[in-house]
């Protein structure tokens, strides 16, 4: 990246704080770029989920793995429930949807209480296995709530074998008017199909590993036994090992770490399998060249601009997002490693922005928090607008997670010290209330910055990009207007 006239600016910057210029360029289409991520995470697009318990669960993560990004599973949930996951993860199929299965006895109350959990918002109703009804929102409306689904469910308009062309599979869909097919191997239901999820299937790859299973990652904290930790969450088959702490410029994590590095290395002198190793965050250079002399494979850059944080509110301390990562990934290449740059995205313009400074891949937290995916309960207010409950990961309710074992005077004290929003709003768009809809846009908006770049790869789009520095009034210039001035 090079600053537009070659003058670099001599205050830090937010992304709001500069804008991208059109280079000459011969590429001539969004689908002629390629968004493969070049830090060997395995991702073909450049969104990694933040390890947020209000944010990456199961159903987040397997949704955005299938379309080319990962996530971060957070280092507070129990390991038992982390194995779970992964499996749960490893085994939902990389191409089809997973359904919401419900048995034909089941009150109507029942399905309702899960529908919002997936985007497509119908159930597949199951005997012994097979299809035998398809149900969706609007079949159950007016109906009694103790109804069984057997008096609501419609016989299936096509039912797909697996393997499916999928432009044969959209035809199918379109000439049935389905609104979702079930996929069936041996008669046995394998996932479903809908239009937009064929469509995306064609334009995205998923994040697999080398057996094809989609792509999960977990952290590990700083302290307590994390060799065993790490050794156990490589047992159960991350594809992912991020050590994390608000402040990776430390010398608990440069103990941490190595040792992460140690455990992983064993790993893969017994696997063949060589998990990158995420450490952060920082936002200096310094930190950077000391977190890779330790040993990590990426650095997260980020303090404080994050949705629910307060950290530089509360503390003075932190940095404007664009210039961490911009000096950063510096650093990094200087290092021979990569950064992911986490926090502080709100649009997709903020994504493209990132990258341009050098970045491997984007984390994204709040934003997806107010999706159909995220862990939180689906909610309304007092207007009916939906929306999920967000908190940051030093708030006083994460902090309560965290510190559970410990004695009770113990956790009164930690929680003297607690920071971060613990209850932040995230309200669904209505039109766009999946995650996969949030990433289309992102998706969308970075393929086209690398057209006006004229880069074809993340690689190039780092040594193409052409950045200015703006004010206020030049960022609200770009904004859109929905009524009259």
């Amino acid at each position: 990246m090079e600053f537009l006239n070659g003058m670099r600016p001599t205050h830090e910057l937010t992304y709001d704080d500069v804008f991208m210029v059109p280079s000459r360029s011969a590429v001539t289409s969004r689908l002629d770029v390629d968004l493969t991520t070049p830090d060997r995470v395995g991702t073909t697009i450049p969104v990694v989920v933040a390890n947020m318990t209000a944010v990456s669960g199961r159903r987040m993560a397997e949704t955005v793995a299938r379309r080319g990004g990962t996530a971060v599973l957070p280092q507070d949930i129990p390991l038992p429930e982390v194995r779970r996951t992964v499996e749960r993860v490893k085994g939902s199929h990389p191409v089809y949807e997973t359904p919401i299965v419900i048995e034909r006895s089941a009150p109507v109350a029942q399905l309702l209480s899960v529908m919002g959990k997936r985007a497509h918002r119908a159930a597949v109703v199951v005997e012994a296995g097979r299809p035998v009804g398809v149900v969706t929102e609007g079949d159950c409306e007016d109906v009694d709530r103790f109804s069984s689904v057997a008096e609501v469910m419609q016989e299936p308009r096509v039912v797909l074998e697996d393997g499916v062309d999928l432009r044969v599979a959209f035809d199918e869909l379109e000439r049935t008017r389905a609104g979702l097919a079930p996929v069936v191997a041996g008669g046995l239901l394998r996932g479903i199909v809908t239009r937009t999820g064929l469509l995306r299937s064609a334009i995205y790859a998923p994040a697999v590993d080398r057996d094809g299973r989609l792509c999960i990652g977990a952290a590990v904290g700083i302290n307590g036994d994390v060799p065993a930790k790490a050794t156990e969450l490589l047992g159960i088959g991350v594809d992912v090992l991020v050590v994390d702490t608000a402040h990776g410029h430390q010398e608990k994590m440069l103990d941490a770490l190595p040792q992460v590095v140690a455990v992983r290395d064993e790993h893969a002198d017994r696997t063949g399998v060589r998990v990158p190793v995420v450490a952060g965050n920082v936002v200096s250079r310094a930190g950077v060249h000391d977190l890779a002399a330790a040993g990590a494979d990426i650095v997260k850059v980020g303090v404080g601009p994050g949705a629910m944080c307060t950290t530089r509110m509360m503390t003075g301390v932190g940095r404007p997002q664009f210039s961490a990562v911009v000096e950063c990934a510096e650093a990094a290449r200087e290092s021979g490693i990569h950064v992911w740059a986490d926090g502080g995205v709100k649009h997709p313009r903020d994504v493209a922005l990132a990258l341009a400074g050098g970045a491997a891949s984007v984390m994204v937290g709040s934003w997806f928090a107010g999706t159909l995916e995220s862990p939180g309960d689906l909610m309304r207010d007092a207007e009916g607008r939906a929306y999920k409950e967000s908190f940051g990961m030093a708030s006083a309710r994460a902090v309560r997670q965290r510190t559970k074992d410990l004695s009770a005077f113990d956790r009164a004290r930690s929680a003297l010290f607690e920071e971060g929003i613990s209850s932040g709003r995230m309200f669904l768009d209505p039109l766009r209330p999946g995650v996969e809809d949030v990433v289309d846009r992102i998706v969308s908006g970075v393929r086209s910055a690398f057209t006006y770049a004229g880069a074809r790869t993340i690689g190039e789009f780092h040594t193409r990009s052409v950045v200015g520095v703006q004010g206020a009034a030049g960022f609200e210039e770009g904004r859109p207007r929905h009524t009259s001035w």
